[in-house]
């Protein structure tokens, strides 16, 4: 696995750990540009790269009524803004084939949500971009199964692609990680991320949305730099209890400092182990 740059970040073999954050869904310009501003001084001071990331559109939401955030046009806007102004790489996701190349102009990463990671015509139009794509690994697949959407976006003709792992369904309304996974993904040649808060989020679990149990989310990362990913993901909100999206798994702002700190100690202890 060789290593490949998110804009002027690289992330792969013998790059410094990346991390990837942000809030679930895009509220406002203003708790955008505080949490990317806020996470990457938090991630340089750890010697990590960092990746704002905030979708514009919540396509699979729980409910109907659900707020979305706020549309693609507007979305693009608001990262562009952020990566213009804090000077980080930008990742959202993308839901259609038709979103690609609209996005790829703004976006650093293109990310495929876990429930569409079969989705050919929507990898490949992700692939044709040129642009990193990240692929969620879906929580109903076996982590070796994520060798075919690997291969859909390699022979659409781009190497640039991260798996994802945000846990496994275990019953009903309840997610676990199997760790093994986080290695075989790796052994497909692509970086891997773990999205400790997707991994503690408990889909439908509240009804009409999800719940989640954020005190969970950092035993998990710990646990996951150990096993030797290479990135790690956290949806981070300045005031997580009132986001519009995901706020029970959701980090607070204040907290991912010292976390990372952490983290960053972990990162370096396996590498010179």
């Amino acid at each position: 696995m060789e290593s490949f740059t998110i804009g002027n970040v690289p992330v792969g073999k013998g790059a410094p750990l990346l991390f990837i954050g942000g809030p679930c869904v895009i509220e406002d310009i203003e708790i955008c540009l505080e949490t990317a501003a806020a996470l990457k001084q938090a991630a340089a001071a750890c010697g990590m790269g960092y990746c704002f990331k905030a979708s514009f559109d919540k396509a699979n939401r729980t409910s109907l009524t659900s707020y979305r955030g706020p549309g693609m046009s507007r979305g693009l806007e608001i990262l562009a803004r952020v990566r213009e102004d804090i000077s980080v790489p930008v990742i959202s996701d993308i839901h259609t084939p038709d979103q690609a190349e609209t996005a790829a102009k703004v976006l650093d990463i293109l990310q495929i949500p876990a429930f569409l990671c079969r989705q050919t015509d929507l990898l490949v139009a992700a692939a044709k971009t040129q642009k990193p794509v990240n692929i969620k690994k879906g929580q109903f697949l076996a982590p070796w199964d994520m060798e075919h959407a690997v291969n859909k976006v390699r022979q659409a003709g781009n190497e640039r692609i991260l798996l994802t792992e945000r846990g496994t369904m275990l019953g009903y309304n309840n997610l676990v990680v199997d760790f093994r996974g986080l290695e075989i993904m790796r052994n497909l040649g692509c970086p891997v991320v773990f999205d400790a808060t997707h991994s503690v989020q408990m889909p439908g679990g509240k009804g009409s949305c999800s719940g989640g149990d954020r005190r969970q989310a950092p035993v998990l990362a710990r646990a996951a730099v150990a096993a030797g990913v290479d990135a790690i993901f956290f949806e981070v909100h300045p005031d997580p209890d009132n986001a519009r999206c995901d706020g029970p798994n959701s980090l607070a702002l204040k907290d991912v400092p010292d976390l990372l700190k952490v983290l960053a100690a972990v990162h370096a202890a396996v590498k010179e182990a």
